[in-house]
């Protein structure tokens, strides 16, 4: 019998876990916990890339594929991981997919050869992607339809502060003992919010067991790419984290060059920026429960670019103020697109899911490289420039085409 198997007989009658039960805060506690071990470890080379690239010999660009490798194998592991998640319960295929991440993390930091780092942390991405796949089909299944919002902003907030605690924990440690040491605190960090995840979640109420036989695994992809709606909101994913990922990849060489010369250990602090995105994407739940969608997903981009355009002011404050608008701006328009992609779909609901998480880590991948190669040509205002047209890009097509309501 599966962890499940105990809680579906009543699940018939199950509405969904209600705001201020203990199963609810249980639920979002754990959710919260998995959302830091995993983002934690995805990003925790991002405030090392400088160390990276002196201690490896590589270029800016060439250290980004720390992290464009793994959010490439994200993106990749997401779909197969649905499927996964719908055989043999969302609980327990995060809980494989986390546990086999955090193996991999262990054997990146011991490898000698970079060129395998990177393959070892492309494998590492694939297993991460079990949990984006599943926690917000795991919410929607679990929590009652009017509290979906606001739980699905809380669990990107968790992401949030994964991303954050993973850069300023592995920051100043790695560059006074090597980004190794570095990653491997986070590592530590990470294995402590899986066993806080372990004790918390409780067991689905309102799953189903499905085997998916291949060509209906295809129908259930292929069906919700006949809605136009959700491929802008897939789309929103693969534009929007793409310009957020290059400038957080690249804001460290910017602040570690004239006129700023900052340590890396003190550039690691603008992270904190994700304190913003916290605070933001919950809201922003809210927001589109008491609304609707729409305006709140357009409000954010807007956001975000006024963000983007703040960096290239040479002013540390406002640099750092630039850093927590678009952070703000982009966790605001990610929650509410999370969410839509969940609970529009027309097929797979948890398909659903994985193609917007296909579209977004995807995102990653090609733009936090290709930043560094308009870094490179062009200096920090032709990183920007790259991130404000897929600002633009994005905003354009889901103001023309996301339904009103």
């Amino acid at each position: 019998m599966r962890a499940d198997d105990d809680a579906r007989s009543p699940g018939s009658g199950h509405g969904g876990h209600e705001p201020g039960t203990a199963a609810y805060r249980r639920l979002l506690a754990a959710l919260f916990f998995l959302g830091v071990a995993t983002f934690a470890q995805l990003y925790s080379p991002q405030g090392l890339l400088p160390v990276i690239s002196a201690d490896q010999h590589v270029t800016a660009d060439q250290a980004a594929l720390m992290i464009s490798a793994a959010t490439f194998g994200l993106a990749l592991g997401v779909i197969p991981w649905s499927y996964i998640g719908d055989a043999h319960g969302r609980r327990p295929a995060m809980l494989w997919a986390i546990s086999l991440a955090c193996l991999c993390a262990l054997v990146a930091v011991v490898v000698p050869d970079f060129s395998w780092t990177l393959v070892v942390r492309f494998v590492e991405g694939v297993m991460l992607g079990g949990v984006p796949a599943l926690a917000v089909a795991y919410l929607s299944e679990e929590v009652h339809p009017r509290a979906a919002a606001v739980a699905a902003g809380t669990y990107i907030s968790g992401t949030t502060v994964g991303g954050l605690s993973g850069r300023l924990v592995a920051a100043p440690i790695g560059e006074q003992l090597g980004w190794r040491v570095g990653m491997l605190s986070v590592t530590i960090l990470a294995v402590v919010c899986v066993l806080l995840f372990l004790r918390l979640a409780p067991s689905a109420v309102r799953f189903t067991p499905r085997r998916t036989r291949f060509l209906e695994a295809v129908a259930a992809l292929t069906g919700n790419l006949r809605s136009p709606t959700l491929w802008v909101v897939y789309l929103q994913g693969f534009l929007t984290m793409g310009g957020f990922v290059a400038m957080y990849n690249y804001l460290g060489f910017q602040l570690a060059g004239p006129p700023f010369q900052l340590p890396i250990w003190l550039a690691a602090f603008v992270f904190l920026a994700y304190l913003a995105g916290t605070w933001s994407s919950p809201r922003a739940g809210r927001l589109a429960a008491r609304f609707s969608r729409r305006p709140v997903l357009l409000g954010g981009n807007l956001v975000m670019a006024a963000g983007v355009l703040l960096t290239l002011v040479p002013s540390l404050p406002v640099v750092i103020l630039g850093m927590v608008v678009l952070t703000a701006g982009f966790f605001a328009a990610h929650a509410v697109a999370a969410g839509w992609a969940g609970s529009s779909a027309v097929a797979g609901r948890a398909q659903s899911a994985s193609l917007y998480n296909l579209g977004y880590y995807a995102g990653s991948s090609v733009f936090g490289f290709l930043g560094g190669m308009f870094l490179h040509l062009l200096g920090w205002p032709g990183t920007v420039g790259m991130v404000l047209v897929l600002v633009a890009a994005a905003t354009t097509a889901a103001a023309l085409v996301l339904p009103r309501n």
